[in-house]
């Protein structure tokens, strides 16, 4: 597995594919692989495709101290192998905003997937504190309430509990904690990539709302919306995957030749 360094410590991603880059975030209780290796292939034949691990999760180490943005999208940017595009899921299209906010020189396009300005009403904020006071004190419910909020009742049926209720990365307190604190209301109309936000019209954890603010927030953005639960990548990933690659490979004005 390849490394960056950050002065926080090592960055571990994985790489795979060639051609142009395309850098994949993870969201709160997850990593690089158990966010996005099954789609991986399905993107990697057209871009060379970077996937960091940040502070706590897959073999990325939390070393300690204050759990912040700044330091989530350092972690990011510093993974980046050149100019690349960029997509985000959850904590992740918080972290991938503010890359592109603050460093437009690394990201040529950017897709946001399921993600929020900030801790704008109550029904998010009560879900991240339960998620959060259930991790602190009782795994067994901190288990179960992933499933219940992260999926449609169907896919919870179909899939069957036992096969949702993985163990969480070590980092995942601290990363809800921080999700709790993040607000990028100032970062969002910096953003000049070419953006598209994706919406979950069934997000139980990060109701669609949340998405569709992002939009308003950052000019210029397309949006779309698909019918799924907050963890769209494993709830719809053909049609997460086709919204990517039609997004990162269309040739956009002034891009003669671009691919």
């Amino acid at each position: 597995m390849p490394i960056a360094q950050h002065p926080a410590g090592p960055v571990h991603y994985g790489r795979a594919g060639d051609g142009p880059g395309l850098v994949l975030v993870h969201g709160t209780g997850g990593d690089a692989a158990t966010n996005w290796a099954h789609l991986v292939p399905g993107l990697s034949d057209v871009r060379t495709v970077i996937t960091p691990d940040y502070a706590g999760s897959g073999a990325t180490a939390d070393l300690g101290g204050e759990l912040t943005l700044d330091l989530l999208a350092g972690q990011v940017a510093a993974a980046f192998e050149g100019p690349s595009d960029l997509v985000g899921f959850s904590l992740g299209a918080v972290v991938a905003a503010a890359v592109a906010a603050e460093r437009p020189e690394l990201v040529r396009r950017l897709v946001l997937i399921a993600g929020w300005t900030h801790l704008a009403d109550d029904r998010l904020e009560l879900g991240l504190r339960t998620w959060a006071r259930l991790a602190r004190t009782d795994p067994e419910s901190f288990a179960a309430y992933g499933p219940l909020v992260g999926f449609s009742p169907e896919f919870v049926r179909e899939a069957g509990v036992a096969a949702l209720m993985g163990e969480p990365p070590r980092g995942t307190l601290r990363q809800i904690e921080l999700d709790l604190r993040v607000d990028v209301r100032d970062l969002l109309p910096k953003i000049t990539a070419p953006t598209l936000v994706i919406g979950n019209t069934r997000d139980y954890l990060v109701p669609v709302e949340h998405a569709r603010a992002m939009h308003a927030a950052i000019p210029g953005s397309e949006y779309a919306e698909l019918d799924s639960g907050h963890v769209v990548l494993h709830e719809r990933p053909a049609e997460i995957t086709a919204l990517i690659r039609a997004f990162v490979t269309r040739e956009l004005p002034g891009a003669s030749g671009e691919s």
